[in-house]
């Protein structure tokens, strides 16, 4: 409780002169924009170094070539490296980090959510690093998750050191996270449309234009270090004729169930390995181990799996439709059993991979069962691999600018659209989450309920809103609880033990007539009159909690304790002061959703 106050009383200091200023807010804003762009470009280059010298150490390979590097290894390699990563990381995990779990997008989007913004600056750090190890050891999970955590915890503590308020602490998060993506992926189009569409989560011109500027900025970094090329090299990747527009359309529905598949295998597993009563070390080491053994057979599971997608896009795996099917199945398992066991990482290009394996098998498939039709694989491959991506993030729009982006290839802006739009339209209406949704769901967060209900439900009672109570035991005198309620007629009173444990309570129609009885006024008399409450408060409920029992109990007053084992009493909350406060932070909700 005394933490609560000092937190009450450090934000409750001055604020900053600029924000009475539209002007000052978006100059201020800008150049904030412009120094979160910076940092999460080297943010991103330097995560990417990390994950390639991890990789370099355990396969002797960085990312782009690792496949090729762990085929070339002996089988008890591949089967042991991810274990005995596992082994380690989860040590990492167990003491590291608070929620003993990394965290990712899932928690940025919370965040921006339910708690204003605030993202741990060290769980951002910790975080990332171990997701990088989890990498480089052979985990198949993706890179952009943790970079967007990071970024967006590294804006996030900025913007509580300069002590910028709430709207502008949610855009420049969006910053990170867009400068995040722009620099990992080459793509500041598709980074800007990620974080309005996904982190934002609405469209507005004062979050759009600092947003571009950090992607712009992300991106321009990284290509001066990295260079500027595509992700994926393509050939022979056109669309032949729209006669085939038919079959993307039926390719939409083929990925969405690909996708529902995919968010099934992650969370499920996740929920298996949860009810396994064992420490993490040995949680994430089953895990791996299960990935090695799948990598024993396939080691194209290995690792982000950008050298697999580009094969899966160049059809480099031959006409075996058999292989392709294995391949596309392990790989589903393998990103699943590393999300579930615990691993860090994203769903991001582990879905790119999936879904260049699904485009790739469709198209073959339609030539093996209709010879005489004139189609390439490949633009099938590159397609899928938007609509895929697409649903798992619940992010269309910015998925195939990414695509885009990430291909150079704009001969088939109608078909990647078409199906992109149909599979997450048919995602939605089936099982109605995105990846990042349904995960947050499980954690008891609901994405579709309106902001301002989420607020109420996540926000705590102020302490400043307690009134001080009266209360008394049986061996004060009885003038004295006369004079407290003649002298105060507008509050309650309350029975407590010697030790300050609730024992009843008396409303103000009772104490009344006490007062007006003619019997003695003696506090055993009064102390009979008094009932245990049936409806009781803990410091630490929600706005939406007090309402609920206000509106169960009908009652005017509720009685405030520390905890219900202890009883202690704390203080009385009225409904009136309670309905006034409620009232005003949904006006400070409005106020906010104005400003960005």
């Amino acid at each position: 409780m005394a933490k609560r106050q000092n937190c009450l009383k450090k934000r409750s200091g001055p604020r900053p002169h600029w924000r009475g200023s539209s002007a000052n807010r978006q100059f201020v804003l800008t150049i904030l924009a412009i120094v979160v762009g910076i940092a999460g470009a080297y943010g991103a280059i330097a995560f990417l170094f990390l994950i390639d010298a991890l990789q370099l150490f355990v396969y002797g390979a960085g990312s782009e070539t690792i496949y090729q590097a762990a085929k070339k290894l002996s089988w008890w390699h591949r089967l042991l490296a991810p274990a005995a990563g596992g082994l380690a990381i989860g040590f990492l995990v167990q003491f590291c980090l608070t929620e003993k779990r990394p965290q990712g997008v899932a928690d940025v989007i919370e965040a921006t959510a339910n708690k204003k913004g605030d993202i741990s600056l060290r769980d951002g750090l910790t975080s990332a690093s171990i997701s990088a190890a989890s990498i480089g050891v052979g985990a198949s999970v993706g890179r952009e998750g943790p970079v967007v955590h990071l970024l967006a915890s590294i804006a996030s503590f900025g913007s509580r050191l300069c002590r910028l308020d709430t709207s502008t602490k949610l855009i420049l998060v969006g910053c990170g996270a867009a400068s995040a993506v722009a620099a990992s992926f080459n793509a500041p189009i598709a980074g800007a449309f990620f974080a309005i569409e996904v982190i934002v989560g609405h469209y507005s011109l004062g979050a759009f234009l600092p947003v571009v500027i950090s992607s712009v900025i992300g991106t321009t970094i990284a290509r001066l270090h990295l260079g500027d090329y595509p992700a994926f090299v393509l050939t022979n990747a056109g669309l032949n004729s729209y006669w085939e527009l038919p079959l993307f359309i039926l390719l939409g529905a083929v990925c969405a169930a690909v996708a529902i598949a995919y968010m099934a295998s992650c969370l499920g597993l996740a929920k298996i390995f949860k009810r396994i009563s064992a420490p993490k070390p040995l949680t994430l080491g089953l895990g791996g181990l299960l990935v090695g053994g799948i990598a024993v057979f396939f080691p194209e599971v290995i690792g982000v799996g950008y050298e697999t997608t580009s094969l899966a896009l160049s059809n480099g795996f031959g006409d075996s439709l058999l292989f392709i099917a294995m391949l596309l199945a392990a790989k589903t398992l393998a990103s699943g059993l590393s999300f579930g066991a615990g691993f860090g990482g994203g769903v991001f290009s582990p879905s790119l991979c999936i879904g260049a394996l699904t485009g790739l098998l469709f198209g073959s498939l339609v030539i093996t069962l209709l010879p005489t039709t004139q189609i390439n694989p490949e633009a099938y491959s590159i397609v899928a691999m938007g609509a895929v991506a697409g649903a798992v993030l619940g992010a269309p729009i910015s998925t195939f600018l990414m695509i885009f982006e990430l291909t150079k290839n704009f001969d088939l802006t109608v078909a990647v659209m078409l199906s992109t739009v149909l599979s997450s339209l048919l995602v939605r209406q089936t099982i109605g989450h995105s990846f990042f949704s349904w995960q947050l769901k499980l954690r008891g967060v609901n994405l579709h309920e309106a902001p301002h209900k989420r607020i109420i439900e996540s926000a705590p009672i102020p302490l400043s809103l307690l009134r001080k109570t009266s209360a008394f035991t049986e061996n004060t005198p009885a003038h004295d609880i006369a004079s407290q309620a003649l002298g105060n007629p507008s509050l309650d009173l309350f029975v407590c033990d010697k030790s300050g444990r609730l024992k009843g309570w008396m409303g103000k129609d009772i104490i009344k007539s006490w007062l007006l009885s003619p019997e003695p006024r003696k506090s055993k008399i009064l102390e009979a009159r008094a009932v245990l409450p049936t409806h009781i408060l803990e410091t630490d409920a929600t706005l939406e909690k007090a309402l609920r029992i206000f509106e169960e109990s009908n009652l005017p007053c509720l009685p405030v304790v520390d905890r219900l084992d202890s009883m202690r009493l704390v203080g009385a909350l009225y409904y009136q002061d309670l309905l006034s406060t409620s009232n005003h932070h949904l006006a400070n909700i409005n106020q906010r959703v104005s400003k960005i």
